[in-house]
């Protein structure tokens, strides 16, 4: 069968809509604002006068480009194309502050390619068996899962715990707004029909970075007005070769967030952002234990290598192992992965466990699309680059403020063609910028954001079924998955809290 996907996929037009899906979703993706989603659905009404063969082709290329292409701006300009490069924005740019965007540019596309490889065989060897575990998951166990996600605020903590924990949970009490998922009645809507169902993300997101890197470039701007130096171009963009020593020392960070990402994307509702996230804590334990301190290494969030190949290696993950409870038993694994049922529907097909009895053809054709497709992506991603980001690399501090301006008001009204999405962005912005200067992480907030109303929903559905028992959590008989993922919860706060006690006596006999 996995021959015969082969085979269907040799066809020249089914070959060349998938790279016409890779270009497509790498430039797509590369456009602030369009997230993931909007990438995926703009491309399927093309797909309507297709064969399915082709047709899904497409849109394979399209889903696995999309979310590496979101790197680019998030290196060059601090603004995420889509929400996936959320966290690849802090240490890339920060890299690329230091005349070495080109550096983080190839670690981002090499993480990528690696992960979604890695991911790809994941699905193409191991479907069937791994949809079985997904099917472990319920209500019960993604309320342990996402207290897992938060849990990971740890390695997003640098200096100020208690400053971490509020942007925590000013992120939680942002989610809250909108339909409540117990009651069905709006709140702190504040009578406004936008806010019904939430704080629209994608312009949120806009904001947050986009606005907000905008007033920093501004603020260097007048720095260097007031100081009399003329202010140049964007950083240089620098080398994209990768050192065989960095290839070497980042092997271990993709082969932890692919596995990561191959996990949280085969669990219905986990969805990206919460790989990515799990992805850069645990990548940044590791740095802080091998790297933080020593001679030429950079902090984490100001240019560690590792927090940008961490994000693109689970991220892509995601992609391909999202399809593997798709395709086996008809659920979807994140929200893009949702659309693909669109897509099949659209040319009768449903899918689950008849789709590879019915259509085997098709079914193994797009096992082995995201194969192909993560092997056209590092040509495509290397031709963009070298284009785009060197043509933006090119631009003055003065005229890019501008532009990025433009970039994220279109990339927020996009969102639902609404002009409060416009100030949703800018507020969102002033609120990143006063944060910044706080010295208060964002990290934090974009997790319980996220994570918000997933929590909830899951609580509420969790005691509905055990009639308020709270115990239910840690249940290691009925549900050993949570009790598991609630003892590994406990761990990632309780063991930081003991080291650093442990560090602190040790100054104190020191002092003695």
């Amino acid at each position: 069968m996995i021959l015969l996907g082969f085979q269907t996929l040799t066809d020249p037009m089914v070959a060349m809509m998938l790279l016409v899906g890779v270009i497509a979703g790498m430039v797509v993706g590369s456009i602030p604002g369009i997230n993931d989603n909007i990438a995926f659905a703009v491309f399927i009404p093309f797909s309507f006068s297709m064969p399915a063969d082709q047709a899904l082709a497409l849109m394979v290329g399209v889903y696995c480009a999309a979310a590496t292409g979101g790197a680019i701006p998030a290196i060059v300009i601090k603004v995420p194309g889509t929400a996936s490069a959320l966290l690849t924005a802090e240490d890339g740019n920060a890299l690329a502050g230091k005349d070495k965007a080109g550096l983080a540019l190839s670690i981002a596309i090499t993480s990528s390619v690696v992960g979604g490889l890695l991911s790809s065989v994941v699905l193409l060897l191991f479907a069937p068996s791994l949809a079985k575990v997904a099917l472990e998951f319920g209500y019960v166990e993604n309320f342990a899962l996402t207290i897992l996600g938060l849990s990971s605020v740890v390695g997003l903590l640098r200096g100020n715990i208690l400053k971490g924990c509020i942007s925590a949970v000013i992120g939680l009490l942002v989610a809250t707004i909108g339909f409540s998922p117990m009651t069905g009645s709006p709140r702190f809507t504040f009578g406004n029909v936008n806010l019904i169902e939430g704080i629209p993300f994608v312009p949120l997101l806009v904001g947050l970075f986009g606005i907000a890197a905008m007033l920093d470039l501004k603020a260097d701007i007048l720095k260097d007005r007031d100081a009399n130096v003329t202010t140049p171009s964007l950083p240089k963009i620098g080398s994209l070769k990768l050192s065989r020593g960095l290839v070497r020392r980042l092997a271990p960070v993709w082969g932890i967030s692919a596995a990561i990402g191959n996990v949280i994307g085969m669990l219905p509702g986990a969805g990206m952002l919460m790989a990515i996230f799990l992805a850069y804590d645990q990548a940044a334990r590791r740095f802080r234990n091998k790297f933080a301190g020593k001679p030429g290494e950079n902090d984490w969030g100001d240019g560690a290598p590792e927090g940008v190949a961490a994000p693109e290696a689970a991220n892509n993950a995601v992609t391909a192992s999202s399809m593997v409870p798709l395709l086996s038993l008809g659920i979807p694994g994140n929200s893009t992965s949702a659309l693909f049922i669109g897509a099949l529907a659209l040319h009768g097909m449903v899918p689950g466990p008849l789709l590879f009895t019915q259509h085997g053809d098709v079914a193994w054709m797009i096992i082995v699309a995201f194969l192909a497709a993560n092997i056209f992506l590092w040509p495509v991603a290397w031709l963009v680059l070298r284009t785009v980001s060197r043509s933006i690399f090119a631009i003055r501090k003065e005229a890019m403020v501008g532009v990025i301006a433009m970039l994220c008001l279109m990339g927020a009204y996009s969102d639902g063609a609404n002009i409060f999405n416009m100030w949703v962005a800018i507020v969102a912005g002033l609120v990143a910028y006063v944060m910044r200067l706080a010295s208060i992480p964002l990290g934090p907030a974009i997790l319980g954001l996220v994570l918000g109303p997933q929590l909830e929903a899951s609580l509420n559905n969790s005691l509905n079924i055990s009639q308020g028992n709270w115990l239910v959590f840690v249940d290691p008989v009925n549900h050993p998955i949570s009790f598991g993922m609630m003892i590994f919860s406990a761990l990632l706060w309780i063991v930081p809290i003991l080291v650093g006690l442990r560090d602190r006596a040790a100054m104190k006999k020191d002092k003695r």
